[in-house]
């Protein structure tokens, strides 16, 4: 049985025209930021799977040991037939569920949801030739603000790794989990992959790994800003900072300019003047704990099919589970879910 590719490009050039006007605001801010969906580029995304295979990375290989604990049961109770995986990347730990759904006879399809089309059409060549008589239904585009509908479908576990959730402030956080919802079908299922509050010498080894790929990673925000700005960033005088902040359990990464500089945007038609040591491109991921991902509070959703009003001592995560009239909600979090003899798996 042959597999069926389908790749849906949703960006146009006028995406390139917010993209710039995102930049604009960035950079109006202080400190200046640069917006973090501008690391994946095609050589951002390749940067990114080798920070995933690093041995300092343990976001990874925690994720996939929880996600092959849990995938039966996942598979089983939601009865998916097709899977939705917001940020997609390169679906090396999709493959558990996917695997199990094969093993189930359930998988039907699979649906990459990501911002880099060079990586959705090559995970998509990738799991056609693995699952023979797959579908795979490839969408490019910006899920974060363009989360503007899936395509029609049921029986569908849409998934949220590798801790992609933590990039948010909670507000935005809560108002992207209801923006899902208002996505997502009666049925639906959702699973969400998030990183718990560790010892900050673990997390901040993570991010500033021996082999430099993380920094390299940083950097190359900067070339796609030059692309998207015709600017003139140069990379190699800026250095990488990351370090993690106790108060706000957030791991931050910086760009410091190592000299003086003056960086011209011509399509943005402004100048910018960096310091000596002057920090830019300002990103954070923030690590949980098991009452963010409880945080109780009052909302309103829409689903397609029926209006909700939650109570206010419903979960966050139960709001969404409500709002998509599902029954409940999986939850994949490092250091929650255990294997049948109660051991965690190994960071």
């Amino acid at each position: 049985m042959s597999s069926v590719i389908t790749i849906e490009e949703r960006l146009t050039g006028e995406d390139r025209s917010t993209h710039l006007a995102e930049l604009a605001v960035g950079l109006a801010r202080e400190p200046l930021e640069i917006p973090s969906k501008l690391f994946y580029d095609h050589r951002g995304s390749a940067l990114f799977e080798r920070i995933t295979e690093l041995p300092e990375y343990y976001q990874t290989r925690t994720e996939q040991a929880l996600l092959e604990s849990i995938a039966d049961r996942v598979v089983a109770g939601s009865g998916a037939r097709e899977l939705l995986e917001l940020g997609s990347g390169a679906a090396t730990k999709t493959r558990v569920l996917l695997d199990a759904m094969a093993r189930a006879g359930t998988l039907e399809r699979y649906l990459p949801y990501d911002f880099s089309p060079t990586t959705v059409h090559r995970v998509a060549e990738e799991l056609a030739a693995e699952y023979p008589g797959i579908e795979v239904h490839g969408i490019v585009d910006d899920f974060v603000h363009n989360l503007n509908g899936f395509p029609a479908g049921d029986h569908r576990l849409v998934v949220f790794l590798g801790s992609t959730i933590g990039n948010f402030e909670p507000d935005s956080a809560a108002r992207f989990l209801e923006r899902l919802a208002a996505v997502m079908e009666p049925g639906d299922h959702f699973l969400l992959g998030a990183d718990l509050i560790k010892s900050p010498s673990v997390i901040e080894a993570a991010y500033n790994d021996r082999e430099g790929v993380t920094a390299e990673f940083n950097r190359n925000i900067l070339r796609v800003a030059n692309d998207l700005a015709e600017a003139d960033f140069r990379p190699e005088l800026f250095a990488h900072r990351a370090f993690y902040d106790e108060a706000a359990h957030r791991i931050e990464m910086w760009l410091e300019a190592t000299r003086p500089m003056r960086i011209e945007l011509r399509a943005l038609d402004r100048t910018l003047e960096l310091a000596a040591g002057e920090a830019m491109a300002y990103h954070a991921t923030r690590q949980l704990t098991r009452y963010p991902l409880q945080t109780t509070r009052p909302t309103h959703v829409q689903s397609r099919r029926r209006r909700h009003r939650t109570r206010p001592k419903r979960t966050l995560l139960r709001t969404l589970a409500a709002a998509a009239a599902v029954a409940d909600v999986f939850v994949a979090v490092d250091r929650v879910v255990r294997d049948r003899r109660g051991r965690v798996p190994a960071d």
